[in-house]
């Protein structure tokens, strides 16, 4: 087998393996890059050649590892699409709304552009219709079976307890005397995380595919970050302010309303106004109510319990909707989309609370070297968005126990459960990161080590 690394390696975003084996052509993951010259990027041609690929194996649906499925599909891939239901329950709603995003950016530049007296037309990356011809190439399949791909492949996926549906892939291939096993880990999820089970371990593999976005650090826990989100409530609307949380509409949104849910139940909060300003958001939420084989206990019996719960729930669908928001000055919890802060409607209610000092902005995910969300994070105290310069005197809570990856402690245990010595790569984390996770995984275990960069080549 033949593996190429080409995206998510010395970076957080845009995971992309690419595998031959046996006259076949495997793709796992197939995701958007965020964050600086991420346009450039998604757009340069495929290093691949879309009509040749057969499958394309899908750990889960966040779109820096779902987010070019479109593209792939316009560029002639017309192979399957093989993941959890779950998994592509999410992508559809996902891509649907990033097919939007992406015609919207495009009209708007477009009128820019005529507007300065230029002729220029802008493309979108891919629309509707590329959706549209990606999702009936989904194939739905349950964790824990083995199944065949044919020519000696065979695949399962287990749970990673990352996001609904989110899986680690064992691949089994035998392309010589003896048959060979590569398992890519997918984001693997924190122990305790709100909703779903822990992640799931395998005992032996010959090579490892790790992710490493938290491997130089570890998280607070889960008890001491949602004392400190409780505290950070309390004390901003008595201040008089408003909390505003940046989430991905899938995963965090979902746990936050979880977690504030929980702490209304256990007294401790009181009614709360939450506004959810994402479309994309309420339409996860239904497909996380649809999919409740994947809960963990606790969330079955929360979802059970049908006693008033204290939200104040509103899901905001229109632009309009979303601007009578930014007319509430205090006691409102606002969660808008854009994770990461580089788009999504998460950037107006920046505007309109992030230079008032009697209001938080609580970081609840990772945010890339290169973003608005890292700029705040790592202190500046003015940012540029929407064609103006906004002070930044809110304050700033970083509570990374509410992150839906595993800290390094955990990254280790994971790995720690093989019990065998394969040999491992490391990709998905920024380039300092992957480095420094490399040197802790050599010294604890002993393994032979890669740090890909984009476009390398290694025969297994």
């Amino acid at each position: 087998m033949e593996i190429r690394f080409l995206g998510g390696v010395r970076t957080v975003t845009g995971s992309c393996f690419h595998l031959s084996v046996n006259n076949m052509q495997i793709l796992v993951d197939c995701g958007m890059h965020q964050g600086r010259n991420g346009d450039d990027i998604n757009r340069a041609p495929f290093q691949f050649n879309p009509e040749r690929i057969d499958f394309l194996l899908l750990t889960h649906a966040h779109i820096d590892h779902s987010g070019l499925i479109p593209k792939l599909a316009k560029d002639g891939f017309n192979g399957r699409i093989i993941t959890t239901a779950a998994t592509a329950d999410l992508a559809e709603i996902m891509l649907h709304d990033s097919a939007h995003i992406q015609m919207k950016d495009a009209e708007w530049l477009t009128k820019k552009s005529f507007r300065i007296g230029k002729d220029e037309v802008f493309e979108p990356l891919y629309n509707e219709d590329d959706v549209k011809k990606a999702i009936p190439l989904f194939d739905k399949k349950s964790y824990g079976e083995i199944k065949q791909l044919g020519k000696g492949v065979r695949y399962r996926f287990i749970d990673a307890g990352h996001i609904l549906g989110s899986a680690t892939l064992e691949l089994w291939y035998q392309d010589s005397p003896s048959e060979k096993k590569i398992v890519f880990s997918g984001d693997i999820g924190k122990k305790d995380n709100p909703i779903l089970h822990d992640p799931q371990h395998v005992e032996i593999s010959d090579y490892v595919v790790i992710e490493s976005t938290y491997g130089n650090r570890m998280h607070k826990n889960m008890d001491e970050s949602i004392n400190e989100l409780a505290e950070a409530i309390k004390v901003t609307f008595k201040k008089g302010g408003n909390i505003i949380i940046p989430a991905f509409a899938v995963g965090r949104t979902q746990d936050i309303l979880y977690i504030l849910n929980k702490l209304i139940k256990e007294g401790r909060l009181y009614s709360l106004n939450v506004y959810v300003d994402s479309p994309l958001a309420e339409e996860a939420t239904k497909v996380y109510l649809a999919h409740p084989e994947v809960y963990d206990e606790e969330a079955l019996r929360m979802l059970k319990d049908k006693k008033s719960n204290g939200i104040k729930l509103h899901f905001t669908t229109s632009v309009e909707d979303s601007q009578k928001i930014n007319m509430i000055k205090s006691g409102a919890i606002i969660i808008a989309g854009g994770g990461m802060c580089e788009g999504g409607r998460i950037r107006h209610h920046f505007k309109h609370n992030l230079w008032r000092p009697e209001c938080s902005i609580i970081f609840a995910g990772f945010q890339a070297k290169g973003t608005l969300g890292r700029q705040i994070i790592d202190g500046d105290h003015k940012v540029h968005m929407l064609g103006e310069e906004i002070a930044v005197k809110a304050k700033v809570y970083t509570i990374g126990g509410f992150s839906a990856h595993a800290d390094q402690k955990e990254l280790l245990e994971w790995l720690g459960a093989f019990s065998n010595k394969p040999e491992v790569f490391i990709v998905h984390g920024e380039e300092s990161t992957s480095l420094e996770f490399e040197k802790v995984v050599k010294e604890k275990f002993g393994v032979t080590t890669h740090v890909p960069t984009k476009g390398e080549e290694f025969e297994i």
